[in-house]
């Protein structure tokens, strides 16, 4: 990156207060672009805004209480994102939940449809938003945060990796309806490095590289040059796509586990 692929954009981006939200708003400073980081948590936003004044970089940095399964909040952070800057060049539809692990015939419907309402509708109304307040007139870009997981089968995740794969399949749907003003393109990350996930990477980490064709675990970083190439002119001419960053996970042959 150059520093000026995304010079003097707007970006909102959801879960924008750590792990891969907080990366792709670094990486979105240092591109040039505003950003706006929503995340529910008050204290977490305020420090991760003060991380981002410390990213090299002349665009703003804004931040907004919001849920990502609210789309009242959804409409409120689009709507101080216009009246502060004007314009929203670009979504990142970043947050997620996952409140429930195990097999789908013991799935409860609250943490179902608390699953679905963040992960597969709070993307539907983010999109929304962004698309009536400035998109549909101006254009922009959409950028879909999902999972490797939406493409592959786990047994303790099922219903988590049902949404991502239903992300992939609206990212496809979007580009369509959204088309030719907005483009609409995914990421599916593989294992990444966040400190969410240090649990399940740390114990295992030099298990899991010696069977990935790359040979290490993915980083926040990874994610966030996809992202700002998703999000900038270079990626001009692709919409309805997903780029999968899993260091090659999902190319081994079967017979070799992951």
């Amino acid at each position: 990156m150059n520093g000026h692929e995304l010079e003097g954009r707007v970006a909102v981006i959801t879960g924008g207060s750590r792990g891969i939200g907080l990366g792709i708003a670094k990486a979105y400073r240092e591109a040039g672009a505003h950003v706006v980081i929503a995340a529910r948590k008050p204290d977490g936003l305020a420090a991760a805004r003060e991380e981002l004044l410390h990213v090299k970089g002349d665009g703003e940095v804004h931040d907004v209480v919001a849920n990502a399964g609210e789309p009242e909040d959804a409409e409120r952070c689009v709507a101080q994102t216009m009246t502060r800057f004007g314009h929203l060049d670009i979504l990142v539809n970043n947050a997620a939940t996952n409140p429930y692990m195990g097999a789908l015939l013991d799935l409860d419907l609250p943490r179902a449809e608390k699953t679905v309402r963040v992960n597969q509708y709070g993307m539907v109304a983010w999109t929304r938003c962004a698309w009536r307040a400035w998109m549909a007139e101006h254009g922009g870009a959409v950028v879909n945060i999902a999972s490797v997981g939406g493409l592959i089968v786990d047994p303790h995740i099922g219903w988590y990796n049902a949404t991502k794969a239903a992300m992939l399949h609206m990212t496809r749907q979007l580009a369509y309806e959204l088309g030719p003003q907005a483009r609409v393109n995914a990421i599916a990350p593989g294992l990444i490095k966040t400190e969410l996930a240090r649990a399940v990477w740390e114990p295992r980490e030099p298990i899991l590289t010696a069977r990935l064709p790359l040979r290490r675990l993915g980083t926040v970083r990874d994610v966030a040059h996809a992202a700002v190439f998703l999000a900038s002119g270079a990626s001009s001419w692709m919409t309805g796509q997903t780029l999968v960053l899993d260091g090659g996970a999902t190319v081994l042959p079967i017979g070799v586990e992951a």
